[in-house]
């Protein structure tokens, strides 16, 4: 033993070193690899044995374990059979002897050890493993280590990883299901019984003050008296070691409820149990009890009482989260439903001593959270099921949920609940769509819920009821592009809007007065505007009027928000029936947008400047954005009334424009400036009046934006304005035929414009050769901007719409477009500038390539690809970084469109294109690991094939009609093998999006063109591109794509299963290495010739599982082992 003792003590020092804090990293590796060769070493396992036995040092403990995980797990089908008896014996005896002296995390790994074994063994080697789990739970001196083996056993039997085969995990779900039953009546049966001790020695509490007012909806909840008197006992105070094992029975149920199927074996007495156990979360006595007991050595145990409630809740959460309900079961979950809501109204109960919230904040957290999921579950999953019970009271259920979500103690827990209610409302807007006949009595029997919940939203976002909650909200930090404030803001005009649905003139009728009570006091402002020496001033100085104001322009701010959301709900078949609630409320914003520009509240001097005014000017530009979303009303009363009396139209419209134009100014705030000029855009996009440019208000912003003297707005209002005022001339006009559309004064008035726009960027041509100095560059550089975004916006617009307009656009863009074609080659090594010229043509060519003509869109593309060269490629990609790269994505692009384009125009360019692709930018990218320029050259690649099929496969129409007589006539086939070349070796890069995306292509091309069944794909290349799939599959690589993998692999096979099953397959498994040749017959034998889609791809699975296992078995047989 002295050899056994000194290592011992040699590795109890190796060890405190390791982990000391002065060693270093040289050392460290120097110990790992010392501890590695020995973990290796045959018969390691008896040291560690000993060292187990013999040691109280965690890190040698640890280690230990790690040595026996490491050969159970990888080396145990070469332990000898003596061995491994050996180590079935004593492993579970050592456990056993000293079980109670581990530390836990030493205990758990012992026992995940020993399951391990089990997962290899039981039963034909390891017959007794299960029942010796079950005898530990029954004896009580073992109850808490034998439940801690069995949720092992459940975690690691179960699910197991994949170093299993698959018949041996098949074999090991069918041995657990079993035991279920067993199991479960085991469990039962503890935490029966230490409630039922308990509960017997609980005294008995006065009876509560609100006990009278529960027992009417409890009984109607749970259908019977005597179920509510049992859920009314008193919680029983559980000593230390109770609270323990039940807390682990509850963790054994919640891994049980997530693998086994909904059945009888779950049974009533078990559900009710569970839910006693629940009840724990929600005492608050329980609470106050463990804090009392928190000095003492069993303080972090008097946590447990609270979390007993939040492991029950796990349980029931595990059970709600199943969709499939068998008939049987569906009675327990209707008594489920019924416990919880017993459970939901004890926690939402008043009495003078608690309000609802203080007693939610005394809650644990958890608790809170694992019951707002049950609710979200009840809600989306099993709402439509229940529905239909008469016994269940879902009104009454809907109150209780209204109370539990406006007393929510945090923000994430009110979100969470906002959310329920949205599933809510969205289940019933499809019961009503569904069931239109009934519509009216669905309404009525949840009008009431609906109307209080959208009064309780909008009190909820409005600082005049809740302005302590809504000061802690953060306006300032951005997450996923909004602030707190914003999302908070924004989930609750959902539900608002979703109620407006389902009630619009309820809906109307609430939130109306409310914007009107708000619009009165800042319509009222106007009174206490003073004209001070430097210009304006808000005459409001107390602090408290201030304070009051600030919430009242907020809220105004959030109301018009609401309004704009709920625009949506006035147009379209509705527009009759509501145009009144609609108009007044046009009316109001046309007035309130007026007014604010009028009195410019935005540059109005106030007492606490950096609050009121932000407010203000809030105010003023979610007036206007409110307005923008009526636009689509606004166009359709337009339609309406355009022929008889359309006064009222035309003053709305003007007086609008009225507020705009003042704020289109550099002066103005750049958050009014761009409201303003989204609100003109769609006046001038969507509404499209005939009269608009003849407004002087229209031709005052004309005048500003041509004249080169003024300062030139942001570059976002720049570009706004300019598409609006080409918006104006461009569009047709709707209700007018194309007779008196007056497109000769148009197209010269546009022509004027871009004129007017393009003027610096004309005269660039002159001097685009000559060498320019720095600041000159720069110079350039910024007409070249502003310019481009202006024409590329205004293209963009009219790309969608008729013939006409994109012909004017063209005709008022030609001179700046040759322009743009002229500076290219001057500034192709400036990949900034490239990049925005390539993104104009390329919003020209998907565009107006039609307008633009063959020749000159030949010029362009042969000026481009004569400019891009192999070097300037090479340039591009690797050394310039993200912008260059992003030159060659555009260009790419611009390719894309063109061989999209149908009929033969611009089929002469493709055999340029394709070389361009495959002997200039592949070259250059394929061995490159950045996914840069791959996504888009093999989308152009794609469209090559997908758009020019014929280009490669000329089909006859004789081939045609004796089809599998006549092969299709193969053309340009080294070009068709390349591409198919550089997509197979895209498969072999670790890039998951690329593969993705490619996997696709190839699949589409198959859908669309039977590319798997051409003679040159199935003769050369389809078992190449089958093995690199199997193989991507084997090497895990990527894993995600596992489903897309398996159907091409079995689109691919199904061209010609004898091949694959005759040839394919032996030649797979024969070129497999790593395992033997038994091992193959077996792969072999288990690929069942299959031919349809299900059972293939799970064939593949299990093929590719069943290698991966059998190599990792070989790789563990200790070296020179014979194997027969």
């Amino acid at each position: 033993m002295a050899s056994e003792e000194a290592s011992l003590r040699a590795l109890e020092s190796l060890m405190t070193e390791f982990f000391h804090n002065c060693t270093t990293n040289e050392r460290k590796r120097e110990i790992e690899e010392l501890l590695n060769n020995f973990a290796q070493q045959i018969g390691a396992w008896r040291f560690c044995l000993y060292f187990l036995s013999s040691t109280r040092n965690d890190y040698v403990m640890m280690y230990s374990l790690t040595v026996f995980e490491n050969l159970i797990n990888k080396m145990w089908l070469g332990v000898p059979s003596q061995d491994k008896m050996e180590i079935r014996s004593c492993l579970p005896k050592l456990l056993l002897a000293h079980h109670k002296t581990l530390p836990y995390f030493i205990r758990n790994k012992l026992c995940k050890v020993i399951v391990d074994i089990g997962r290899q063994d039981w039963p034909m080697f390891y017959h007794d493993f299960f029942t010796n789990i079950l005898q530990l739970i029954q004896s009580p001196v073992t109850t808490p280590l034998g439940l801690i083996m069995l949720k092992t056993t459940s975690e690691e039997l179960a699910c197991p990883r994949e170093d299993l085969s698959v018949a041996r995990k098949e074999e090991l779900r069918k041995l657990l299901l079993e035991q279920v039953q067993t199991v479960l009546g085991l469990l039962t049966g503890i935490l029966e019984s230490i409630w039922d001790k308990h509960s017997a020695t609980a005294a008995t509490p006065p009876p509560s003050p609100t006990s009278g007012e529960s027992g009417d909806l409890l009984s109607s909840l749970l259908q019977s008296p005597n179920a509510a008197k049992l859920l009314n006992q008193p919680i029983p105070i559980l000593d230390t070691d109770s609270e323990y094992i039940c807390s682990l029975a509850l963790e054994c149920l919640a891994h049980l409820f997530s693998w086994i199927p909904l059945s009888t074996s779950i049974t009533p007495s078990l559900l009710t149990t569970i839910f006693h156990f629940a009840r724990f979360g929600c005492d608050t006595r329980a609470r106050k009890m463990s804090s009392v007991n928190g000095s003492s050595p069993s303080a972090l145990l008097g946590q447990e009482r609270g979390r007993l409630g939040v492991l029950a809740m796990a349980c029931i959460n595990e059970l709600m989260s199943k969709n499939c309900v068998p008939m049987e079961f569906e009675e327990y979950l209707l008594r489920m439903f019924q416990q919880t809501f017993y459970l939901l109204q004890k926690i939402t109960r008043e009495n003078n001593a608690h309000t609802v919230k203080s007693r939610l904040e005394e809650l644990d957290e958890s608790y809170i959270e694992k019951f707002t999921d049950f609710l979200r579950l009840f809600v989306s999953v099993h709402l439509r099921r229940i529905e239909s019970y008469s016994q269940f009271p879902v009104v009454e259920f809907l109150a209780l949920l209204f109370k539990y979500t406006f007393h929510q103690p945090t923000h994430e827990g009110y979100f969470s609940c906002l959310d329920i209610w949205t599933l809510f409302l969205d289940y019933l807007t499809s019961k009503i769509k569904s069931r239109l006949a009934d519509k009216e009595a669905v309404l009525n029997r949840y009008e009431d819920a609906l109307v209080l919940l959208l009064t309780e939203v909008l009190n909820r976002i409005q600082f005049r009821y809740n302005q302590a909650q809504l000061e802690e909200l953060d306006d300032e930090t951005l997450d996923d592009d909004q602030t707190e404030w914003q999302r908070y803001l924004r989930q609750s005009l959902e539900v608002v809007a979703k109620v407006m649905e389902l009630l619009p003139t309820h809906a109307f009728s609430t939130l109306f007065p409310v914007l009107q009570d708000n619009l009165e006091v800042y319509l009222g402002l106007q009174q206490f505007v003073v004209t001070s020496g430097t210009g304006h001033r808000l005459n409001i100085t107390a602090e408290n009027d201030c304070r009051r104001l600030h919430c009242s322009l907020r809220d105004l701010s959030s109301l018009l928000q609401a309004v704009g959301r709920l625009a949506e709900y006035f147009t379209g078949d509705v527009f009759a029936a509501r145009f009144n609630d609609a108009l007044t409320v046009v009316e109001r914003l046309v007035k309130v947008t007026l007014y604010g520009s009028q009195i410019k509240l935005y540059n109005i001097e106030t007492a606490v400047p950096s609050v009121l005014k932000p407010d203000l000017i809030d105010v003023h530009a979610q007036s206007l954005a409110a307005l923008q979303a009526y636009a689509h009303w606004l166009a359709q009363f337009y339609s309406e009334v355009h022929r008889q009396n359309p006064e009222q139209f035309i003053s709305l419209v003007s007086t609008a424009l009225e507020a705009i134009t003042p704020l289109i100014s550099s002066k103005v705030q750049e958050k009014l400036l761009l409201s303003a000029c989204h609100l003109l855009v769609s006046l001038a996009t969507t509404v499209r009046p005939v009269f608009l440019i003849s407004i002087p208000a229209v031709q005052k912003v004309f005048n500003r934006i041509t004249d080169t003297s003024a300062q030139r707005l942001p570059d976002k209002a720049q570009v706004l304005v300019c598409r609006a005022l080409s918006n104006v001339l461009l569009l047709p006009w709707p209700n007018l035929p194309e007779s008196e559309q007056q497109w000769a004064v148009r197209s010269t008035n546009h022509a004027s414009l871009v004129s007017a726009l393009t003027r610096d960027y004309r005269q660039l041509k002159a001097t685009a050769s000559l060498p320019q100095r720095k600041v000159q560059l720069e110079d350039t550089k910024v007409i070249i901007h502003q310019t481009l975004s202006v024409l590329e916006d205004i293209v963009e617009s009219v790309s969608g719409e008729s013939t006409k307009s994109r012909q004017i656009c063209y005709q008022s863009l030609q001179e700046s477009v040759q322009v743009s074609l002229a500076l290219f080659p001057a500034f192709i090594h400036q990949s900034d500038v490239t990049d925005e010229m390539l993104s104009f043509f390329l919003t020209l060519f998907q565009g107006l390539r039609v307008q633009m003509g063959v020749p000159f869109t030949e010029q362009i593309i042969q000026t481009f690809l004569n400019m891009f060269t192999r070097e300037q490629l090479a340039e591009s990609i690797l050394h310039e970084g993200s912008t260059g790269c992003r030159v060659v994505e555009k260009f790419l692009k611009i390719l894309q469109v063109v061989v999209q384009e149908p009929g033969q125009v611009f089929k002469p360019f493709l055999p340029s294109v394709i070389s361009l692709c495959m002997e200039q930018v592949y070259p250059i990218i394929a061995e490159r690991s950045s996914p840069d320029v791959k996504a888009e050259l093999f989308e152009l690649l794609f469209r090559v094939l997908h758009h020019n099929w014929r280009y490669f496969f000329k089909s006859s129409v004789l081939a045609s009609v004796q089809r599998g007589v006549a092969e299709e006539q193969m053309e340009n086939e080294a070009q068709f093998s390349a591409i198919m070349q550089a997509f197979g070796q895209s498969f072999l890069q670790p890039d998951i999006h690329l593969f993705k995306q490619n996997l696709f292509y190839l699949e589409t091309l198959n859908t669309k063109q039977k590319l798997y069944h051409k003679k040159i794909f199935r003769t050369t290349m389809l078992f190449q591109f089958v093995n690199v799939l199997l193989q991507v599959l084997v090497h895990k690589s990527h894993d995600l794509l596992q489903e897309e993998i398996g159907i091409a692999t079995y689109n691919m096979a199904s061209v010609d299963f004898d091949g694959f099953y005759s040839a394919f397959l032996p030649e797979f498994l024969a070129s497999c290495d790593g395992v033997d040749s038994n091992q193959k017959n077996v792969l072999g034998r288990n690929f069942k010739m299959d031919r349809d889609l299900p059972s293939f791809t799970q064939n593949v699975h299990r093929l590719v599982n069943d290698l991966r296992y059998y190599r990792l078995c070989n790789d563990s047989l200790p070296p020179g082992t014979v194997k027969l």
